[in-house]
């Protein structure tokens, strides 16, 4: 999608400070039927606007680039919290944080809290794991490893990626977030242009 972007002159490259502006005028048009998309956006995804044209079509690459990009992981985030579904994207997150502990006291405590809260049958944001695979991460609590959640989490990516993560790519924010990039990428181009012709 943005191949051509490192052979643009520096001046295109300076338009990433002109797309957070962009996106942040773009978040404050009233929408039809008269909802302000800014008061959307609030609930949504106000970190969208910090994001750059880069980063914005590498989250539209895959789920992998989204969740590992910091302005990415909190607009899916709140994309998903717009769906009632957050339970999925912040058990992905524990699970992630949950890998890279390393005091082994802590460990069990995590691990419990973690299954109690979207594991357990009776959990309050119980994630969507067949049988097999919550039978399993309950039987890894007897003897807790940074591993324990690995198949749990892995499923759930998979879920999020072939479910959530197409919804976000056809939202309008999404649309809109990319759509701006393309306006803002063809008004540096042809302001580069014009520059070189000058010169």
């Amino acid at each position: 999608m943005c191949k051509g972007l490192a052979a643009l002159p520096a001046t295109c490259l300076k338009s990433a400070k002109d797309m957070k502006h962009w996106i942040g005028n773009r978040l404050q048009k009233p929408d039809k039927g008269g909802l302000n998309t800014k008061n959307r956006a609030q609930t949504m995804a106000p970190e969208a606007k910090s994001a750059d044209m880069v980063e914005i079509y590498k989250w539209g690459e895959s789920l992998d680039m989204l969740i590992n990009d910091e302005a990415g992981l909190k607009t899916f985030s709140s994309f998903l919290k717009s769906e009632f579904s957050q339970e999925n994207i912040e058990f992905w997150m524990e699970c992630e944080e949950y890998r890279r502990m390393t005091s082994k006291k802590k460990l069990a405590n995590k691990a419990k809290e973690i299954y109690s809260v979207y594991v357990d049958a009776e959990s309050p944001k119980q994630v969507n794991l067949d049988s097999a695979t919550r039978e399993k991460t309950g039987k890894n609590m007897v003897d807790v490893s940074l591993s324990c959640f690995e198949e749990a989490q892995r499923m759930i990516f998979r879920l999020m990626e072939k479910d959530s993560y197409r919804r976000f790519l056809k939202s309008r924010l999404f649309l809109d977030l990319v759509q701006d990039s393309h306006c803002i990428m063809a008004e540096s181009t042809k302001q580069s242009i014009s520059i070189l012709l000058t010169a």
